[in-house]
């Protein structure tokens, strides 16, 4: 856990030299997860770094369900591996039980479709861990694994937190 809270820490700071510090507004930390709004881009998140991973990363990685309410866009799944994947490979998440197989596009890693970020979430609120697996360029696994710890309160916050926002980009 002290490993864990240390990564959020090394992760979060990271992530305030990234961008401006206006930029983005704490709604709260959640065990392993945080959220945030981020009103520059009328978007909210949920965020967390992996517990463990599996080789050496050679970038954070981290998951994320945004929220972008201006677009109609709720519970959407985002993932950056600990490292690049072969051009071939599949990417799994796994949790509760369940499998989904990923759309990677670059660096990212996306649900295919709004149903499946939905299920994934559903998974989440159910389980106590989450994994992804893909392979590397280098040949080897890539196994990023996450606590959901404090998941679904962060996934809340950040739905709370954009839940003032306006809709539709026309009535600004």
């Amino acid at each position: 856990m002290r490993r864990a809270a240390r990564l959020l820490c090394i992760f979060l700071s990271t992530l305030a030299l990234a961008a401006p510090l206006s930029a983005k507004e704490r709604l709260g930390v959640y065990q392993g997860w945080a959220a945030f709004r981020d009103p520059a881009s009328s978007r909210c998140y949920a965020i967390a770094a992996p517990e463990e991973t599996v080789s050496r990363a050679t970038r954070p990685a981290f998951i994320s369900i945004g929220f972008w309410p201006r677009r109609g866009v709720t519970h959407q799944l985002y993932v950056r591996l600990s490292r690049d994947r072969a051009a071939n490979s599949g990417v799994t998440l796994t949790a509760g039980g369940r499998r989904f197989t990923l759309r990677p596009a670059g660096g990212a890693v996306w649900a295919l479709d709004r149903r499946m970020d939905l299920a994934i979430v559903v998974a989440m609120r159910s389980a106590t861990s989450l994994s992804i697996e893909a392979i590397g360029r280098d040949g080897q696994s890539i196994v990023d694994a996450y606590s959901l710890r404090g998941a679904p309160s962060a996934i809340d916050a950040a739905a709370l937190g954009c839940a003032g926002m306006k809709t539709n980009p026309l009535s600004n």
